[in-house]
């Protein structure tokens, strides 16, 4: 009866154990979530219950040493009998109860104490008896499984920590799990912290450990890979860093923007380190439940592994597509837009923040700047807290000033790159088609009118801005004989728009149909009042289409051809004079004149047209008075009725000449036909803004109408003039971001005082900058009325950008406002169409890439520099490591000018392994 030697008495023991009285709560207290609990075999239980209600500390009832051999399967494996009972066969009991008993009684030798925790389930708090049993195995290694348990409340990251020390894996690599669903794919434990109950782990599952391959690969992302090509890739060994990026089509933009932030070496460095790990956010709603951040981590681990020459980024292509929309597909796309989305996801999957509260944005209100400023960086940090805030985001200061008012706003914003303008002259080069009535004559007045598709698409009036025209638009300049202020209806002469359409005849089930299809470029003709008719319209059209139209000879004129029937009989083939005669005969027994068309002209300004025409100079055709077609639809204008028959048939006696073609009033498409109003002396007026279309039959065009010639033009000497830009300096850039601007009309600020919204001038000023300073060149030019690429050379240093000058904040080190360039992105080509490379400083051996898709190769900083240059990413100074190159080193750098061009044949293409495909 050693053990009996520094017992407490039998009542004390009851108490402390029963928890009876005050201040022994024992093991009947409540249970509390996280803490430990004991199982306690209830046979001993009883027995040592029945010593302490004896009295006598010797008796025979002494339980001895705590046995709890009878809960477990065996005495080697120890693992706990399956189904038991509470209080039958065991009991629970809480840490300091146990540690008593253990203290008072001792335990069988080898024997585990049997602990558990209080688990926090849904509906309820417990003691866990039963724990999860896991199956760990490699992913090198499935077929030989180790047993593990856990509890419900366990993290993932105690699971990860146990597979580890089981199969004995170094501390410096890297691992993730898998957990093998019932139908066998197999499914992410992406969240470390994540308990065992929230992941939904259940006894009998298969966790596998995955190890990440020495070139940055996992190996569940290739599956299919011949062996021996895995084993070329981690057998070659290259510069960590120089490492191509496929283009899988239009992609280039991407690449660009990757290659630019795997060389930034605070961000490189921190996934390379594995920081990212234990800041990946997976509850943010902001975020990508972290996805964006591992798949970016394994780009740059791959890039920096040293073992690929080039990589293909299509699992980090699926998973940009797949959170943001606009980067789907394989269309080309911006750059700086995908940098801005990448950066922002990033900073949302790797925000320390877990809850974001609210913040209440405060005016300045007459306080002082450096007040307001800590006050906005504060309030910043604490709804966003990442590496991204840590080494991209800076602050400048926002001042809007009310135009009515004077009110002053001002409030300190984070920024996390600058858009800076690009000087822009205000001189502007057109190209104009000048269409002159006597090129021997000076003009005198002009019009100016945009023509597309053979129609007048616009007629511009003198006060209109030249804004409006766009570079692309073909602008001609028409001689008139009025001035365009003059008011139309006193003017000695009328300005009549003129289209040139083809009459194609064919034949439907009924009657005969004529289709009509616009052709060379329209004219402005000056016609004066007093011979305003038909036939003077017609010769003074087939004057102005000399240079181009071939008059007929006398001879043709006299023939009398199959073809010239078509002009002297209607489509219902009757000639002119059995017309006359039928409609006399109609006409006796009933009216049956066609009514005019309603149709109100349209607006040239607001018509919608297709294809661009290209043309100078005047025109001209040949022949009498042509005819008046009927008003019909464009796609089908039907034959002319009796009325316009007859008025055909009394024209004068030289109507017998060949027409080369007719003349009909249209609407300002050009598309269908209208009637105009005509007296017997074929005198022409119009009820509103005239329109008149020259129909040519399809043989006479081809017979009398020169389309080369009609189709040619002179180029003027200054056609050969080009602008000269001449470079500026990034610093005008910047100076130009903080100049004073008043905001556009769509944009405009609400005042508080005035309680409306004005246009209220605005200025930045740069308060604190970042570590990495990312400069976007805004080359797109996108206006109400533009759309266009500048490419003016913009000058920028690679070492010692000063920004001193530019910073309002009170300066305690200048030095701290130097930078250095690390890459840029290029963009080479025009506003739709282009090809973005980069050009980046290696952050090991100090060495230039210029890295174009999966070729790679050394450059020179004297390349650097040049037009393409769109976004450039500088280093603060004092940040910047500059290595110092050993001899090995050298060498292999100073090989820089060969081509590092990866083959993409032999990488995987399509992830098809169903138990690891990364599709979560």
């Amino acid at each position: 009866m050693a053990a009996e030697q520094g017992l407490p008495g039998l009542e004390a023991q009851k108490r402390q154990v029963e928890g009876e009285g005050p201040g022994q709560p024992g093991r009947e207290r409540p249970l509390q979530a996280g803490e430990k609990w004991y199982l306690l075999e209830n046979h001993w239980y009883q027995q040592w219950k029945a010593y302490v209600e004896s009295g006598d500390q010797n008796s025979s009832s002494f339980p001895g040493r705590i046995n709890n051999a009878e809960l477990f399967e065996d005495l080697e494996s120890y693992r706990l009998k399956d189904r038991l009972v509470e209080y039958e066969e065991y009991i629970l009991v809480p840490e300091e109860v146990w540690n008593k008993l253990v203290s008072w009684y001792g335990i069988e030798h080898d024997q585990p104490a049997i602990e558990r925790k209080v688990v926090d389930l849904p509906s309820m708090q417990k003691v866990e008896v039963y724990l999860v049993e896991l199956y760990l195995c490699q992913h090198s290694d499935m077929d030989n499984p180790v047993t593990a348990q856990f509890s419900r409340v366990d993290i993932i990251d105690t699971v990860l920590k146990e597979a580890r020390r089981q199969f004995l894996v170094p501390a410096e690599d890297e691992t993730r799990l898998w957990v093998k669903n019932s139908d066998g794919s197999c499914e992410r434990l992406r969240n470390l912290q994540m308990t065992v109950l929230d992941a939904c782990l259940s006894s009998g599952q298969v966790v596998i450990m995955e190890t990440r391959s020495k070139d940055g690969t996992w190996p569940s992302s290739r599956p299919h890979i011949m062996k021996n090509s895995v084993e070329d890739e981690e057998l070659y060994q290259g510069q960590p860093g120089v490492c191509g990026l496929t283009n899988l089509g239009n992609t280039c933009f991407m690449n660009s923007a990757l290659q630019c932030l795997s060389n930034v070496p605070p961000l490189t460095e921190y996934f390379l380190n594995n920081c990212y790990l234990e800041e990946l956010n997976f509850s943010n709603p902001l975020g990508m439940k972290g996805e964006i951040a591992e798949a970016y981590a394994d780009l740059i681990k791959q890039q920096w592994s040293g073992h690929h020459r080039s990589i293909v980024p299509r699992m980090f292509k699926t998973k940009v597509g797949h959170f943001a929309s606009q980067f789907l597909g394989y269309q080309q796309h911006d750059s700086q837009e995908l940098l801005s989305f990448l950066l922002d996801g990033l900073h949302e999957d790797l925000n320390r923040v877990k809850k974001k509260e609210y913040v209440e944005l405060k005016d300045a209100a007459g306080r002082p700047d450096e007040e307001v400023a800590d006050e906005a960086w504060r309030n910043h940090k604490r709804r966003n807290d990442s590496i991204i805030v840590d080494i991209f985001h800076g602050l400048f200061k926002s001042t809007l000033v009310c135009p009515q008012c004077g009110k002053v706003s001002v409030t300190f914003d984070p920024f996390c790159y600058l858009s800076a303008p690009l000087p822009v002259s205000k001189d502007r080069v057109m190209e104009v088609f000048f269409v002159s009535m006597d090129p021997c004559k000076k003009p005198e007045q002009m019009m100016v009118a945009d023509v597309f598709s053979h129609r007048f698409y616009k007629i511009y009036q003198m006060e209109e801005s030249l804004s409006c025209i766009l570079d692309r638009d073909d602008i001609f300049v028409y001689e008139v004989s009025i001035s365009i202020q003059e008011d139309p209806a006193t003017a000695d002469a009328v300005v009549l728009p003129v289209y040139l359409r083809e009459r194609t005849q064919g034949r439907d089930y009924n009657d005969t149909y004529y289709g009509v299809m616009l052709f060379g470029h329209p004219l402005l003709v000056s016609v004066p009042r007093d011979q305003l008719s038909w036939d003077a319209l017609y010769q003074l059209l087939l004057h102005r289409l000399s240079r181009y139209v071939t008059r007929p000879d006398s001879e043709e004129e006299e023939d009398q051809s199959e073809e010239e029937d078509l002009y002297s009989k209607r489509p219902n083939g009757l000639s002119e004079g059995e017309e006359e005669e039928e409609e006399e005969e109609t006409t006796a027994e009933g009216s049956t004149s066609q009514e005019p068309s309603s149709e109100t002209e349209e607006n040239p300004s607001d018509v919608s047209v297709g294809e661009e025409g290209v043309d100078v100079e005047g025109v001209h055709s040949a022949n009498p008075t042509p005819h008046q077609s009927p008003h019909t639809p464009s796609s089908s204008p039907s034959p002319p009725t009796a009325n316009q028959a007859k008025r055909k048939c009394r024209l004068p006696e030289q109507r017998q000449r060949k027409l080369l073609f007719t003349l009909q009033p249209v609407n300002s498409n050009g598309t269908s036909d209208r009637l105009a109003v005509q007296d017997e002396g074929s005198a022409v007026s119009f009820n509103s803004q005239p329109y008149v279309a020259m129909d040519w039959d399809s043989e006479m065009k081809k017979r009398y109408y020169n389309e080369a010639e009609a189709e040619g033009y002179v180029k003027h000497d200054c056609m050969g003039y080009m602008v000269k830009k001449n470079p500026v300096r990034l610093q005008e850039c910047i100076e130009l971001f903080t100049t004073v601007e008043t905001l556009e009309e769509e944009n405009p600020w609400y005042c508080p005082t005035c309680k409306k919204h004005q246009l209220a001038t605005k200025k930045l000023d740069l308060w604190s900058l970042p570590e990495i300073l990312i400069i976007h060149l805004k080359r797109f030019s996108y206006t109400k009325h533009s759309r266009e690429k500048l490419d003016t050379l913009v000058e920028f240093p690679i070492r010692d950008l000063d920004f001193s000058d530019f910073i309002i904040k009170p300066q305690k080190d200048p030095s701290l406002y130097k930078y250095d360039l690390i890459a840029v992105s290029n963009h080479y080509g025009s506003l739709r169409d282009g090809h973005y490379t980069t050009f980046a400083r290696n952050k090991d051996s100090g060495t230039w890439f210029y890295f174009d898709d999966s070729s790679v190769s050394s450059v020179s900083k004297a390349q650097i520099e040049s037009k393409a240059a769109y976004v450039l990413f500088y280093q603060r100074q004092d940040k910047v490591c500059h290595p110092v190159h050993s001899a090995a080193s050298a060498s292999s750098v100073g090989s820089g000018d060969q081509d590092y061009e990866g083959g993409c044949e032999s990488l995987p293409t399509e992830q098809t392994s169903r138990d690891f495909m990364d599709v979560d």
